[in-house]
């Protein structure tokens, strides 16, 4: 049995992620994440926000017509908080000792180092 087709409307109704920040020339730019180069302008953030959905129809209908992928939004469902990492041996000690010192477990230790980190820009 063959799956069904994804629609205009079922795409439509996904709850794509909607960026919105101010312009430096002024107004406000809106993007959908999932969706590249999928944006547009707005003198208000009302005036984007409607705007981008207007964007977002043609993205989608444009790629449909084409026959590209459509990316769908993910969802917090997909990431349970739990990753397995190796890292050598000195690095293990040297985080298991910190934490002792800390008196926390190598688990919070370990979650409040990237936590601190994830927000700088790096080369990655």
């Amino acid at each position: 049995m063959m799956s069904k087709e994804k629609t205009f409307q079922y795409y439509m109704s996904l709850p794509y992620t909607i960026i919105l920040k101010e312009s430096p020339e002024g107004g406000y730019v809106a993007s959908v994440k999932e969706l590249p180069g999928c944006l547009t302008q707005g003198e208000t953030k009302v005036e984007a926000l409607e705007m981008i959905e207007d964007a977002k129809a043609g993205w989608i209908d444009i790629s449909l017509q084409d026959g590209d992928e459509i990316p769908e939004p993910t969802t917090e469902e997909r990431y349970s908080g739990k990753f397995v990492v190796r890292v050598p041996k000195s690095l293990h000690k040297s985080l298991a000792e910190r934490a002792k010192e800390e008196n926390v477990s190598l688990n919070q230790l370990t979650a409040y180092l990237l936590s601190s980190g994830v927000g700088k820009k790096s080369n990655l």
